[in-house]
Parts: C-alpha cells; sequence; structure tokens
C-alpha cells in the first residue's frame, strides 16, 4: 500500500517527533493501567493478612500514582495523536489544493468532477483513520506486547515465550486473518454493488419493453437479485465481525487462566509469595483494551488502501517553465501566433493554427459553440496550458515568461466569481491587499454598488455567506469587478461573466463592465451578441480555427451569416 506512496510516507518523516512521543504516551497508558492493577492485586492480598499500615504504604502511594498517571498520560497521548493528524491531514489537504490549483487544467483532463470532490471531503479525512483507528493501536498493542514479556521473561523465560505467543495471536494473526478476510469481502461487495447499479439501470431504461413481454416477474428478478446479494454479502460480514470477536476474546481468555496457572505454581511456595499471586493475575485485564481495536482497525486496511491509491493517482504535473522575468511596466500587445493545441497525442487537435493580435486597450468578443476551445484558449493566455506548437507572447516574449507575476498582468472575470464568507471589503480587497476603505467605496460604486452598501447597516464590513448567497447574480459579478478594478491588471478576459442573468441584469452589466474597463484590454467570451456593440472586434471559434473576423459594423454589413445570427439572437427570427 505505501510502497510507491507520495501522499502518506514523507509525513511519517516530517512529524516523526510526534509521532514517536504519541507511542510513547501510548505505551505509558497502558503501562500505568497495568500497574495500577497489579499493585491494586498486591494491596488486596496483602491487605488480608491484616499488617500494618507502615507495610502496605508504599504500595497505596504507589497504586494512587498509577491510578492518576493513567488517565493523565491517556489525555495526553489523545491531545499528542490527534495534533499529530490534524497537522499531517492539513498538510496533505494544502498538498491537494497546490495540485488542483496549479494544475486544474489537467485535472479536469485526466479526473471527474466526481473523483476531486471525493478526495476532498471522504479520502482525506478518511486516512485521520488510518492512524488513530489501525497504526496507532496496532503499534502500541505490539509495544506493549514486548514489556510485558520482558517483564515476565525476568522470572520466568519459558512462560514469557508462552504468553508471548498469545500475544502474537492477538496483535498478528487473528488481525492479518481478519484483513484479509475484509478485504476479499470489500472486493465482492465492490463488484456487486457494480453489478447492482448496472442492473437496476438496465431494467429501468427497458421498462417499457418489460411490461409489453409481460415479464414483469423476470424484471423484478433481473432488478433485485444483485441488491439482495449484496445484502447477503454485507451480512456475512456482520457475521464474520462477530465470530472474529467471539474468538479474540477467547484467545484473550487464556491469557489470565494461563497467568493464573503460572502464579499457583510459582507464587504459592509461602504466605509472602502469595500475595503476588492476585498481582500477577489482575495485571493483565487492562491489556485488554490494547487489544481489543487491533483486528478491527486492521481489517480496514483495504479501504484506506482506496483512499491513498485514489490520492497518489493525483500527481503533480510537472511543468518545464522558462526562466522568470519582472512583469513588464506596460503591454502593448497581446499576440498569439500560429497556436496549436492538444491535450495529449492520443486526443483530437483542439486549436488548429490560432493567430490572433490585442492591441492595448483593445475590445474583442470571441463567439462559438460550447466544445470549441473558447476557455482552452484563455488557459493558454493565462499560462495554464503550454501550446502543442506555436506562441502566446506578450510584448513578443512567451507569457509563460511571466507566470510569477500573473496576478500584475491578467485579470478574469469568470461565470461564478470566487466569494467567501468573510466581509465585503475582504472580499474586494483581495484584488488589492493594500487597498484603503475609501478605495474599496471607490471601487463600489464604480460598479454602481454604491448605493446597495450604503442601505447596509455594517456597510463594506456586512459579512458575506459562503459563494456570495444573498446577493444576486448580477450583484455578485459587480463584487467581483469591483475586484478587478482594484487589482489594475492592464488585461482582462471574460469568461462567459453573464450566463444565467436575466436579459435586463445581463445589459446593465455589460454596460458597466466596459464603461468601468475603458482603459484595459479586453477579451470577451461570450456565448450571443448581446452587448457586442461594445466591442472593437468579433472573432467566431469554429473548429479549433478562426472566422468571421472583423468589427461588429462590418460583419452585420457583409456577412450573412452573421445578420442571421444577429438576428436570431435579438428574436427577429
Amino acid at each position: 500500500m505505501f510502497k510507491h506512496d507520495q501522499w502518506v510516507r514523507p509525513d511519517l518523516k516530517r512529524y516523526r517527533g510526534l509521532l514517536v512521543w504519541s507511542l510513547i504516551l501510548g505505551v505509558l497508558t497502558f503501562v500505568c493501567a497495568g500497574a495500577l492493577m497489579f499493585t491494586s492485586g498486591f494491596l488486596i492480598d496483602k491487605s488480608a493478612t491484616k499488617p500494618l499500615f507502615a507495610a502496605i504504604y508504599v504500595v497505596v502511594v504507589l497504586t494512587r500514582g498509577f491510578g492518576i498517571g493513567r488517565p493523565v498520560f491517556q489525555y495526553v497521548e489523545r491531545l499528542t495523536s490527534h495534533n499529530w493528524v490534524l497537522r499531517v491531514t492539513s498538510h496533505m489537504r494544502k498538498k491537494l489544493y497546490t495540485v488542483l490549483e496549479t494544475d486544474a487544467p489537467f485535472v479536469q483532463e485526466h479526473h471527474q468532477t466526481g473523483d476531486i470532490l471525493n478526495l476532498l471531503a471522504d479520502d482525506i479525512g478518511h486516512l485521520q483513520n488510518l492512524y488513530l483507528r489501525t497504526v496507532f493501536p496496532t503499534v502500541v498493542a505490539g509495544l506493549v506486547s514486548i514489556v510485558a514479556t520482558l517483564l515476565l521473561g525476568w522470572f520466568d523465560w519459558k512462560f514469557a515465550l508462552w504468553i508471548l505467543l498469545l500475544l502474537i495471536a492477538q496483535v498478528v494473526l487473528l488481525p492479518w486473518w481478519s484483513f484479509l478476510m475484509k478485504r476479499r469481502q470489500q472486493r465482492q461487495q465492490k463488484q456487486l454493488s457494480n453489478a447492482a447499479y448496472v442492473g437496476m439501470t438496465d431494467a429501468v431504461l427497458g421498462l417499457s419493453d418489460w411490461v409489453i413481454g409481460q415479464r414483469e416477474q423476470a424484471f423484478l428478478t433481473t432488478a433485485t437479485q444483485s441488491a439482495q446479494a449484496l445484502a447477503a454479502s454485507k451480512q456475512k460480514s456482520r457475521r464474520f465481525g462477530f465470530s472474529r470477536d467471539f474468538w479474540l476474546q477467547v484467545v484473550f481468555l487464556l491469557l489470565p487462566l494461563s497467568l493464573l496457572v503460572w502464579t499457583n505454581l510459582y507464587w504459592t511456595g509461602s504466605q509472602t509469595l502469595a500475595n503476588w499471586v492476585g498481582a500477577f493475575v489482575l495485571v493483565v485485564f487492562p491489556l485488554n483494551q490494547a487489544f481489543n481495536g487491533v483486528s478491527q482497525g486492521v481489517s480496514e486496511l483495504p479501504g484506506y488502501e482506496d483512499s491513498i491509491q485514489h490520492l497518489n493517482s493525483l500527481s503533480p504535473v510537472v511543468r518545464q517553465l522558462p526562466v522568470q522575468l519582472p512583469a513588464p511596466t506596460t503591454i502593448d500587445q497581446l499576440r498569439l501566433e500560429n497556436v496549436h493545441f492538444q491535450y495529449d497525442a492520443n486526443s483530437e487537435l483542439l486549436l488548429n493554427g490560432i493567430n490572433l493580435t490585442l492591441e492595448s486597450g483593445a475590445k474583442i468578443a470571441l463567439l462559438g459553440p460550447s466544445g470549441m476551445g473558447k476557455t482552452t484558449l484563455l488557459q493558454l493566455i493565462l499560462g495554464d496550458l503550454t501550446p502543442t506548437s506555436g506562441q502566446v507572447a506578450l510584448n513578443g516574449t512567451d507569457v509563460l515568461a511571466y507566470q510569477e507575476h500573473r496576478a500584475q498582468i491578467f485579470a478574469v472575470l469568470d461565470q461564478k466569481p470566487f466569494l467567501f464568507q468573510t466581509s465585503i471589503a475582504n472580499n474586494v480587497r483581495l484584488g488589492n491587499e493594500d487597498a484603503t476603505d475609501d478605495e474599496i467605496l471607490a471601487a463600489l460604486d464604480a460598479v454602481q454598488l454604491g448605493s446597495l452598501i450604503a442601505r447596509l447597516p455594517q456597510g463594506i464590513n456586512t459579512p458575506m455567506a459562503e459563494a456570495g448567497f444573498g446577493f444576486s447574480g448580477g450583484e455578485q459579478q459587480r463584487l467581483a469587478l469591483a475586484r478587478i478594478m482594484l487589482q489594475q491588471a492592464p488585461i482582462v478576459l471574460l469568461d462567459e461573466p453573464t450566463v444565467g442573468l436575466d436579459p435586463q441584469t445581463e445589459q446593465a452589466l455589460i454596460e458597466t463592465i466596459f464603461e468601468v474597463l475603458a482603459d484595459r484590454t479586453v477579451l470577451w467570451i461570450t456565448h450571443h451578441l448581446q452587448g457586442v456593440q461594445h466591442v472593437d472586434g468579433v472573432i467566431f471559434l469554429e473548429d479549433g480555427q478562426l472566422a468571421m473576423d472583423g468589427t461588429p459594423a462590418a460583419l452585420y454589413a457583409e456577412n450573412g451569416r452573421y445578420r442571421h445570427l444577429y438576428a436570431l439572437d435579438a428574436g427577429q427570427e
């Protein structure tokens, strides 16, 4: 499971200090628990002989000390182990977010959205239990077994070996048996679950055929047999769990029975020695807590294995970037020179020989059917993607040479802006962390949100819900636009920012966008022609190539297809 792991193993080294302390504290917890029972057993036997209090004073003190030490060590161990686990999973989440942020286009191309959400919501959180339910209990139980064997070996090494065999059965043999059985059962249940989905889907989609053929009973049989097999397999897993726990208790019962026999043979030669019988027999009972969860934790390893495989399948994509240059003080031209792009050698060519020039201050609208590569073109301009051939250049220099300063060059307004659960001011200030409250108010006023902010009791300090809930779609876009104003990036990329808005709100937002971005270079991806009068040029992207390139007025006068599309968009046809 860990042979090629790049997610879990590195953190074992990174936080090994906390890990070692967690294990030491876990062992001390059970040492204190066993010592508490040991001194208590001796105290009970010794007190039965009616000794003077001075003869048992030390044992009383030790009993109190171990009684206090056990919960203290247990509490500190829980704090230390959870601190370690939270540090590890926090680092893993940070690593996952870094991979998703830096390699988002590649991740999206090779992984389904559901897989990514599963990684974020389940797999990393699931790995917390790998340590808390499996690794820590198993290692602690192993160390406790070694300590117990060495202590018994001080008195009788032959009997210590017998106890060691029983402990190995508890810590190694039964957990390994449980792991093998659970792994086989989980694989079988995964296959049955897939079969149940397929069978139910096929049966429902073909329902009319079943009814026409009057085969209702066959339909019920087909639709339910996989589900019934899955339910039977899960019931079998539960019965196995009960059986495993029963044999664990049987093996554990052999420990006090063995100690009872051994102490009666070894410690009953005199009244003084007999006082130790209860001490040795009682000491084993607290150890049941150390061994009890090992088999259950180890049996969950197949599930952790799937989570680790999911994470390792999401490896960072290493990109070779040129030497990074300082951000240019002015940008006179953005040019795409004979750009070709395909995601890999086996995929189709998505962009084929794109040549496009945006002079400083130009406003260009890029239209085209869905799936034609418009968003991919934006990703190439930003430098998220590297052209298969050709170049995206700023002032003649490859855009990839400016990736460290990209936020100073490009601003992006897409369909759903990133708005966070913090104040309005903080959301807008993301465009410029040094912006003053007055500058934020000026930006909000420029995007026509001044009156709205003035009506709010806390003004720009009004808290926002996650994703901007509580604000309309148009207001969310205007907040993001205010952020772009503070960012002062010379090139703004608009990725269909008006999708989902009603026509009136859309028109008002378009007018605001081009009013506040009058001095910026704008490339606007849009799915229709509303507001196209605000741009200098219109370009259509079809089959990976640019078509119908010209000003809106020239295209309307000279291109019949453009006039047809314009009429359709305006509802005139």
